[in-house]
């Protein structure tokens, strides 16, 4: 039986394909259409799935889209009602696209994908639920899924045992903590649904200073995790935008407008409000574990990509382990709903299995045959080594400091690099955070960069407790004794000053606050991953590698040999390890399309 499960129309689109429940394919659709966040039907996705799958849309049992768009309907209209006349015009603009394909999704379901069978539909936070659940290691779990909104729903709990999921209580818009950082990505100049990670980055940069501000203006937290919103602040409700006037005068000012140099404001909203959610999330898990008695914990949701709130979950909260979905947003739902309906529709039985989810490189591989091709094609030259003399070379290089693109394997299904299309460095080089910032990811300079660890070192450099990070989705403090010992000057550096101090012997992915975004390698996940890393580690007695997305600013993480080639040689990488083939950027002929612009940004 072939079941495909659909994510479309509002961000990361996505679709995945279950046989008999096994998880065969999951890809986003930006990976195809390189728009980033593609929120439009994912028809290249889906074709890829059944590509994968080796059939045709007539051999799937059933097609189930990840939301109900009738209930998501009546919310917008209901939303708008309340707010007339002022968000009329949003309404207006939003209208087309609705009755036009959103609210009659079977028929745009059949029309795009030319499908005649039988279309399921799964509510948006069941959706989150079953992926958080299904695919976790544990027979039993308690569940957050936490976003900005579903349909109504913001914020639900509750518990998966065996092939089931249920819902216990719920949160509904507009009191929404996710659209509550999603406010404060806005007004700090970044992009809502994609900045939220550079909000979190930012944090550390700044002081708590609004703390009790948001806490006495915008948001009532109760002791059991749950919230009220004071929407006084807000203009999302009517589509306009996600803060208004009130929002600005309370915080001293405009919004900063993007690409404008940063200031100690943003960066002390941004650490307010990440402790603000820290605290939601926190009391939200410890009644969620008083009301279940469960001992684990699975998440799923945007929010639920906050690998800050995660970790500190992990260390201070009442759970003995927790999981969370690789692809946690909108994306992971294509899989979540196809999981719903195999299970919980079709009552599948259900074995709690680590591997169910492949690593999550569940997207298109390369073989070599196809890359050779490709390379002699286009007359690139390479060197062509076995799996051994990859990482050897590879392993020598980055001690060299140099930087490789290295791109292996199935593609990723979710945000996170996991090795298998990842930019990569030596962790132990003072410079390489700002290298890789300014010179081949064009982006702001104070963004940090995660480690890949062996997982069977990991305690010798993080404090993960006996804890396991395998997709890149826990923070961790580096550990003491990894730690140098800081002058008084340091310690009193503030804002992009803290940039310049050197913290750890692993300078490159040590944050300001002796943090990292560690991904735990294993060998039976990403083995040719896995052999590098322990390469390296014997060349040189670190176990750690720099690991960040094969990607520049503004684009989709790459998926192809072609995209992979382009983006090494319009960036100032050094080496490219494109399956068993090494590129030298030496070698090869200059690039026509370079990029003309870099993003420079001021460190005081």
């Amino acid at each position: 039986m072939y079941i495909l499960g659909i994510s479309a129309f509002y961000h990361d689109s996505a679709a995945a394909i279950l046989r008999d429940g096994e998880i065969i394919a999951a890809a986003q659709q930006e990976r195809f259409s390189r728009k980033k966040h593609d929120p439009r039907f994912p028809k290249e996705a889906a074709e890829y799935c059944l590509n994968e799958a080796g059939i045709a849309i007539d051999d799937v049992d059933y097609v189930v889209f990840y939301d109900k768009p009738f209930l998501k309907f009546e919310r917008l209209l209901m939303t708008y009602l309340a707010t007339a006349p002022k968000g009329l015009l949003s309404f207006f603009e939003q209208m087309p696209s609705w009755l036009k394909e959103k609210l009659f999704m079977r028929n745009t379901i059949r029309k795009l994908l030319g499908y005649g069978g039988e279309i399921l539909f799964c509510t948006h936070h069941l959706s989150h639920a079953a992926a958080a659940f299904f695919p976790s290691p544990f027979q039993e779990a308690a569940f957050i899924t936490i976003d900005g909104v579903g349909e109504w729903a913001t914020t639900t709990w509750g518990v998966g045992r065996e092939n089931r999921v249920e819902i216990k209580n719920e949160i509904n818009f507009p009191h929404s903590v996710g659209l509550l950082y999603s406010a404060f990505t806005y007004f700090t100049g970044f992009k809502v649904n994609s900045g939220e990670y550079k909000l979190m980055g930012l944090a550390p940069y700044g002081e708590p200073r609004y703390v009790d501000l948001i806490k006495q203006e915008l948001i009532d937290i109760r002791d059991d995790g749950s919230f009220r919103m004071n929407m006084h602040y807000f203009d999302y409700c009517a589509g306009l935008r996600m803060t208004n006037n009130n929002f600005a005068r309370l915080f001293g000012g405009p919004p900063r407008r993007p690409e404008t140099k940063i200031t100690q404001r943003e960066m002390d909203l941004a650490r307010s409000v990440q402790e603000v959610t820290e605290e939601v999330m926190l009391k939200l898990a410890r009644f969620v574990h008083q009301q279940t008695h469960q001992k684990y914990l699975v998440l799923a949701g945007g929010v639920a990509l906050n690998c800050v709130a995660n970790g500190r979950i992990l260390r201070e909260g009442p759970f003995d382990d927790i999981w969370i979905q690789p692809c946690a947003g909108d994306g992971g739902n294509a899989l979540g709903c196809a999981l719903f309906a195999w299970h919980q529709v079709l009552n599948h039985p259900r074995t709690p299995d680590p591997l169910r989810q492949k690593g999550s490189c569940l997207g298109p591989a390369f073989n070599d045959a196809e890359i050779q091709a490709y390379l002699d094609r286009e007359q690139i030259p390479y060197e062509k080594l076995s799996p051994d003399g990859l990482c050897q070379r590879v392993s020598d290089l980055i001690a060299a400091e140099k930087v490789v693109g290295w791109f292996q394997g199935r593609m990723e299904f979710g945000p996170r690099a996991l090795g298998a299309r990842s930019i990569l460095g030596d962790p132990r080089s003072r410079e390489m955070q700002s290298v890789l910032n300014l010179k081949i990811k064009f982006r702001e300079s104070f963004r940090p960069f995660a480690p890949s660890v062996l997982a069977e070192h990991a305690g010798e450099c993080f404090d993960l407790r006996g804890h396991d990070s395998p997709y890149m989705l826990l923070v961790a403090d580096v550990r003491a004794d990894r730690l140098r010992n800081l002058t008084d000057e340091d310690k009193q550096r503030q804002g992009f000053e803290k940039l310049k101090v050197m913290r750890s012997d692993l300078p490159a992915i040590t944050h300001v606050d002796n943090s990292a975004r560690l991904q735990t390698v294993h060998r039976d996940m990403n083995p040719l991953y896995h052999q590098l890393l322990s390469t390296f580690y014997e060349k040189t007695g670190c176990p750690v590698l720099i690991n960040t997305s094969f990607n520049v600013r503004g684009e989709p993480i790459v998926c192809t040999p072609r995209e992979a080639f382009t983006c090494f040689m319009r960036t100032h990488m050094d080496y490219l390890a494109l399956g068993s083939f090494l590129l030298d950027k030496t070698q090869q002929k200059p690039w026509k399309d370079e990029f003309d612009w870099q993003v420079e940004f001021e460190l005081d």
